[in-house]
C-alpha cells in the first residue's frame, strides 16, 4: 500500500477532504520552560528525567514539577499553532504523513508485520495530538483487576478532565446512529457519560465546542514553571547504567543520552539520592524499543544486533496487542455533519460499536472499485455508483473494536537507531475468541445501518452485501489474500480478517508482573519505571487515552507521595 491507498484509508473517517473550517480564539500556552533541544546544555541535573512527552509523559511531568526538578524529553514538535493537530479536519493528514524520518511530522507511519498500516505518535501529547478524540474512562472492573486505588483514580481523572475534556455535539448523523444503536439492541441508553458502561451512551471529546483540540500537552498548564523544563526534537539514544561496587548486582539508572535536531549529543543525570528515577513514557514502540537499546531484553536478540548485555530480561516486547477495527461505509443521500467518534455502544459480548461522518471530495473510494464489480451490479447500484463517483461524497463510517484483545504478538529492534521503528508483530483474530467478537459486532453493526433511526443517512438501495464488498475491495491494509479470492464478500468472518485495520490502541511490551512490578519499576534494574500504555495487558475501556493520562497522574501522585514519606523519614533520622 502506498502514501495514496494509506490516505484513501484514512479518507473512509471523513477528513481528508472535509466541508469543514474551524475558528477559535484560544492561544497556545506560552510555556517558558519548553524549549527546543538544541538549547539544551551538554550536560544537565534533576531529580526526574522522563522520556517521552506524549499521553502519559506530560501528565506525570506537570505532577511530578509538585514536588521536584523534572525534566520531559520529547522527540518530536510542540502541537500548537499546527492546523493538522488543532483541527477536526486535519485528522487524516496528522496520520498519514509517509516520511520516517521527518522529525517536524506529527506521526511516524509504520506497518506491523501482519500487514496493518499503523501509526505512533511523534509530538509533545502524544496519541491524544493524533487520534480521534473520543475521551472515556476506563470501568470499574479494569480499574480493580489492575489494583489501582478506586479514590485516586477518580481524582485522577478530575484533574485530567478539567483541562481537556468536553461534552460533544450531538447533530443529526451521531444522533441517528445513537439511536439506530438502541434499536439494534445495544441497550440500555445511559445519556452522556465518561464512564463505561454497558449498553449505548455518548462520551466525552478532547475537541471543545469550536472543534478545537485540546491534548496532554495542555496538561502541562498545571506544571511549575521554575521546576519544569520540556525539550523538544530530543531523541534519546541510550539509558545509563550505573553498575560497579554497589550497582554491581543490581545496575542502577543514573542518566541518558540524546540528541536534538542537529546530531549533537547531550546527556542529563539524575542527582544523587535512591529517591530519583528516570521513568520510561514512549509509548508500546518506544518504552520496549528504549530497554533493548540500553541493553534491557531478550539476550540472544541483543546479541542478534551488538547491543551489550545489561539485564536479560525476555519478556521485554512480549505481549504485543492492538486492537482490531472493521468498518463499513455507508453513503448518504443526505449532508451529513463533520463528527469523529461521540456515541458509542458498548456491547455485552465485548465490542464496542462506534462512528464517524464527513464529506470526501476525492471520491477515490467509487473509483478504486474494480470494473467487474461495478458493472455486475443491478441497474439501481450503478445508477448510484456512477452518481456518486462525479459528485461529493457525503458518507458515515460505522465501524467495531473488540475489547482485549487476547490475541497477542512481540516487538523486535530492525536497527540500532531509536529513530527507526521496530519491527511489531500483533497476530490479529490469532485466538477464535476475537474472531467470534468481530462477528457479532458486524452483526450488530448491520443492525444500525438497517434501523428506522438510521434510515435518512443510507441509500435504500443498496444492499448490506454491497457495502460490505466495497469494504472489501478497498486497499485497507496489506495482508495476503485467500488464493480464491473473488472480490466478494463472502461471509463475516473472511470479512474480519481480510478488512482488518488499526484503531491506534495498540499496547504491551513492558507489561505489569512480566517486565515491571505493580509500582512500575523495572525488575532487575533500580532507579528506573514505565509509566504508559506498554505496561497494559488489555485497552482500557472504549479508548485508552482518558487512562493513560490518568496513570501519568495517578502515578506521579504516588511517586510524590513516597518522596515526602522518605524526606519526612530521612529529616527524623537527622
Amino acid at each position: 500500500m502506498d502514501l495514496g491507498s494509506w490516505r484513501i484509508v484514512l479518507s473512509l473517517f471523513g477528513v481528508i477532504s472535509l466541508l469543514f473550517s474551524t475558528c477559535y480564539c484560544d492561544k497556545a500556552p506560552n510555556y517558558s520552560f519548553m524549549k527546543e533541544a538544541t538549547f539544551a546544555p551538554q550536560v544537565s541535573y534533576y531529580d526526574y528525567i522522563i522520556i517521552g512527552g506524549g499521553t502519559a509523559g506530560c501528565a506525570l511531568a506537570a505532577t511530578l514539577s509538585e514536588g521536584a526538578h523534572v525534566l520531559l524529553l520529547e522527540r518530536g514538535g510542540a502541537p500548537y499553532g499546527k492546523k493538522v493537530v488543532e483541527e477536526m479536519s486535519g485528522f487524516g493528514a496528522n496520520l498519514s504523513e509517509d516520511d520516517v524520518h521527518n522529525n517536524n511530522s506529527t506521526a511516524q507511519q509504520f506497518v506491523s508485520e501482519d500487514g496493518v498500516v499503523s501509526s505512533r505518535a511523534r509530538v509533545l501529547g502524544g496519541g491524544s495530538a493524533v487520534n480521534a478524540g473520543f475521551y472515556s474512562r476506563a470501568g470499574t472492573d479494569y480499574v480493580a483487576k489492575v489494583g489501582w486505588s478506586g479514590s485516586l483514580v477518580n481524582e485522577s481523572y478530575a484533574w485530567i478532565e478539567k483541562k481537556v475534556a468536553f461534552k460533544p455535539p450531538m447533530l443529526q448523523f451521531q444522533s441517528a446512529f445513537r439511536d439506530g444503536l438502541v434499536e439494534a439492541g445495544v441497550k440500555p441508553y445511559n445519556g452522556f457519560t465518561y464512564d463505561h458502561i454497558v449498553g449505548t451512551k455518548i462520551g466525552g471529546s478532547i475537541f471543545d465546542h469550536n472543534g478545537k483540540r485540546h491534548t496532554a500537552a495542555d496538561l502541562l498548564e498545571y506544571a511549575n514553571p521554575n521546576t519544569t523544563v520540556v525539550y523538544l526534537f530530543a531523541t534519546v539514544h541510550k539509558i545509563m547504567f550505573r553498575t560497579k561496587g554497589q550497582y554491581s548486582q543490581k545496575p542502577r539508572a543514573h542518566g541518558v543520552i540524546f540528541r536534538d535536531s542537529k546530531g549533537i549529543k547531550h546527556k542529563a543525570y539524575v542527582k544523587a539520592g535512591e529517591m530519583n528515577e528516570i521513568i520510561l513514557s514512549a509509548g508500546a514502540l518506544g518504552s520496549p524499543q528504549l530497554l533493548m537499546l540500553s541493553g534491557i531484553g531478550p539476550k540472544a536478540h541483543l546479541k542478534e544486533l551488538g547491543l551489550e548485555l545489561l539485564v536479560d530480561q525476555p519478556m521485554v516486547g512480549q505481549g504485543m496487542t492492538d486492537n482490531p477495527m472493521n468498518a463499513v461505509m455507508i453513503p448518504s443521500p443526505n449532508p451529513v455533519e463533520v463528527s469523529l467518534i461521540q456515541a458509542v455502544g458498548i456491547t455485552e459480548f465485548g465490542s464496542y460499536i462506534e462512528a464517524a461522518s464527513g464529506t470526501n471530495f476525492a471520491n477515490s473510494i467509487i473509483h478504486l472499485m474494480p470494473t467487474s464489480y461495478k458493472t455486475s451490479q443491478p441497474t439501481s447500484n450503478q445508477e448510484y455508483i456512477n452518481k456518486v463517483a462525479s459528485e461529493k461524497l457525503y458518507a458515515g463510517l460505522i465501524l467495531e473494536k473488540i475489547i482485549g484483545p487476547i490475541s497477542s504478538g512481540h516487538l523486535l529492534l530492525k536497527t540500532k537507531n531509536p529513530s527507526d521503528n521496530p519491527s511489531v508483530t500483533f497476530n490479529y483474530f490469532k485466538e477464535k475468541e476475537d474472531l467470534t467478537r468481530c462477528v457479532k459486532g458486524m452483526e450488530t453493526i448491520i443492525k444500525v445501518i438497517k434501523s428506522k433511526s438510521f434510515s435518512k443517512f443510507r441509500y435504500s438501495e443498496l444492499t448490506i452485501e454491497s457495502l460490505l464488498t466495497t469494504m472489501v475491495n478497498l486497499p485497507l491494509n496489506r495482508c495476503p489474500r485467500p488464493a480464491n479470492d473473488t472480490g466478494l464478500f463472502t461471509t463475516l468472518e473472511q470479512f474480519c480478517k481480510q478488512t482488518v485495520m488499526t484503531i491506534w490502541h495498540y499496547h504491551g511490551g513492558c507489561q505489569v508482573g512480566r517486565v515491571v512490578d505493580k509500582n512500575y519499576k523495572v525488575y532487575n534494574v533500580s532507579g528506573l519505571r514505565v509509566v504508559d500504555g506498554s505496561t497494559f495487558y488489555a485497552s482500557p475501556g472504549t479508548n485508552p487515552q482518558a487512562t493513560v493520562m490518568m496513570l501519568g497522574r495517578y502515578m506521579g501522585r504516588r511517586i510524590l507521595q513516597s518522596r515526602t514519606a522518605a524526606l519526612k523519614k530521612k529529616s527524623f533520622k537527622d
